[in-house]
């Protein structure tokens, strides 16, 4: 994709559904780091790569040992991996090229949302937020699972109070929401108070504490492409955009020197203090009309705006805002049915979003032609106009008086080596490893079976007819031959045949010839009819046997049936009939 030549003054967020995707029945659905492919969770352990430039399915990856379903999906940075979680309280890491399980850990509850950790190229560890308890960090190549912390106070301070509460009344094990941020050194964890701790990966100690307004359940944290913004989705129907302080690179190194500058020891008001040099809130949004909750929200790929989906179960509405102003760009309705999923194509205007019938609808831009913008003297007409030339346009100059413009560059080299950086990523995406697409392997072409009978549709002529093959004869016609040599032969008969006597599959009809008793059945219906009338000889079809033509039960080209068995109707066709009082029949 050429981004310079894009049009800077169009909108920079989809309108329309362009397309839908269909395999299966899908529930949750991530794109890699450059967009070039789409995974898909879908039932019985299922996960589908769809090649989003193709909109075809480039994989399938099928556990064996799975038939539950899958509730999120999580790329790696360079997309050789892929985390699934399903409902049987499985995780599961997939390499891609492969196509295998590289490893897979069973928790005690599902997992609703997963995420491998972003600085790694080949991650081993991951990120699980379980339905009832507090996130945890497992480690696949050691198979150890850790508990992430959802308070400040240490357990073995707290005072329990039944169910898992607190003296002060958290619940420490609550549904939590958590994500890494960009290099993966530190977690941010949402609790049910309203709070999000920033804790060390390392040593899963916490640093800071966040306050967020209204102390409502924190449900989704998601980090913008550039991990410079961070977006809250929590229960007051409130979606939330904090401006992370701490730089991109060496955060956590960062927050140490904060710890080590502020001091006072880890209590809860220095954690607080800690925080607001950490986060701080930029804008929020929501639905002020109908004050809906939000399904899911994330960031578009260079985090200018803020996209919710709705958490209606009779609609498939998308609100898109700007994060800078903080005004409501569009509302994108599709199908009456809800929402389950959604995400952002990172380089590109098109949302993706998963409906609940199991359908992928994607959303893009509703292009229009503007065919001025190709050259600055360009004009779009109306309608055809007749042009007239100037007196001198199309004269031959000498090359004396052309004026060449002046080069300043001609003696400059062309650096053809050095690569560009695309403003459009990072520079932790802009990494040469990365698998951004699959190789599929074409289906050989089934041949098609050709019928023996039907081996030319062009309409023999009399020649070919005249000198068939002895490998085409039929072995019953030779053995008729040799027992009735005075009968036509099977060549003779082909011989016989009239220019009109054509067969609908565009060959020669073939004249069976007549058994014995066929033969003495004709006669003694010709001694009757005799008898009767007077009539003339039949015109008969074939005149070199001198029978008339025999229609049996059997289809054309089938083998003479049996002479004691099946029926017979013999059919003439007689000239005009006159009986003895001159009367025409």
């Amino acid at each position: 994709m050429n981004l310079s030549l894009l049009d800077p003054f169009q909108s920079d967020f989809p309108e329309v559904i362009e397309e839908y995707l269909e395999h299966g029945f899908t529930k949750c659905i991530a794109f890699n780091r450059r967009g070039t492919l789409l995974a898909a969770g879908g039932t019985g352990g299922t996960c589908v790569i769809w090649d989003f430039d193709t909109r075809g399915v480039a994989t399938e990856l099928q556990n064996k040992d799975c038939c539950a379903v899958i509730t999120s999906v999580s790329w790696s940075k360079c997309g050789h991996r892929l985390l699934a979680a399903a409902t049987d309280k499985s995780l599961t890491l997939w390499d891609i090229a492969q196509g295998a399980k590289i490893a897979s850990v069973t928790l005690q509850q599902t997992a609703l949302h997963a995420r491998l950790h972003p600085g790694s190229a080949s991650p081993t560890l991951c990120l699980a937020c379980p339905m009832s308890s507090a996130p945890l960090l497992v480690d696949f190549a050691t198979g150890m699972t850790y508990v992430l912390p959802v308070s400040p106070l240490k357990a073995q301070d707290a005072v329990h109070h039944g169910r898992n509460k607190t003296n002060d009344g958290t619940v420490l094990y609550s549904p939590a929401a958590a994500s890494f941020n960009k290099r993966g050194d530190l977690i941010y964890v949402g609790n049910s108070k309203g709070e999000i701790l920033i804790i060390e990966t390392e040593t899963r100690q916490v640093q800071s504490i966040v306050q967020v307004p209204g102390g409502a359940v924190i449900r989704q944290i998601v980090f913008s492409r550039s991990g410079q913004y961070l977006l809250l989705n929590s229960n007051d129907r409130v979606i939330r955009v904090f401006e992370n302080l701490l730089p991109r690179d060496k955060a956590r190194t960062a927050l140490a020197e904060l710890v080590n500058t502020l001091g006072g020891g880890n209590t809860l008001e220095n954690l607080k203090l800690r925080g607001c040099q950490c986060l701080t809130l930029t804008k929020d949004f929501q639905d002020a009309v109908n004050r809906m909750h939000w399904k899911a929200a994330c960031f578009n790929g260079d985090g200018e705006f803020v996209v919710g989906a709705s958490a209606s179960k009779g609609e498939h509405k998308i609100h898109i805002w700007n994060r800078k102003f903080g005004q409501l760009a569009r509302i994108l309705e599709g199908p009456k049915e809800g929402l389950a999923d959604l995400a952002w194509h990172p380089t590109r205007p098109i949302v993706a979003s998963v409906s609940m019938s199991g359908v992928v609808f994607l959303w893009a831009k509703d292009y229009t032609e503007n065919w001025s913008a190709f050259a600055p003297d360009f004009q779009e007409l109306e309608e055809n106009e007749e042009y007239v030339e100037r007196e001198d346009e199309f004269d031959m100059m000498p090359d004396t008086d052309k004026v060449k413009p002046a080069r300043v560059d001609e003696d400059e080299e062309v650096d053809i080596m050095t690569t560009e950086k695309v403003a459009a990523y990072s520079d932790s995406d802009d990494s040469q490893d990365g698998l951004y697409f699959l190789p599929t392997t074409p289906l050989p072409d089934t041949p098609e079976q050709q019928n023996p009978t039907m081996q030319s549709s062009d309409v023999p002529s009399k020649e070919q007819n005249s000198s068939p093959s002895e490998s085409e004869r039929s072995p019953l016609v030779d053995e008729d031959e040799k027992a009735n040599p005075s009968e036509p032969s099977h060549c003779q008969v082909l011989e016989s045949l009239a220019e009109g006597e054509i067969g609908p599959n565009g060959r020669g009809k073939r004249k069976r010839k007549l058994s014995e008793k066929a033969a003495e059945y004709q006669a003694e219906k010709g001694r009757k009819s005799t008898k009767k009338s007077r009539v003339s000889t039949p015109r008969q079809k074939i005149e070199s046997t001198g029978l008339s033509t025999v229609h049996t039960d059997y289809e054309d080209f089938a083998v003479d049936p049996p002479s004691s068995k099946g029926k017979f109707s013999v059919q003439h066709e007689f000239e005009d009939i006159e009986t003895n009082d001159g009367n025409e029949i």
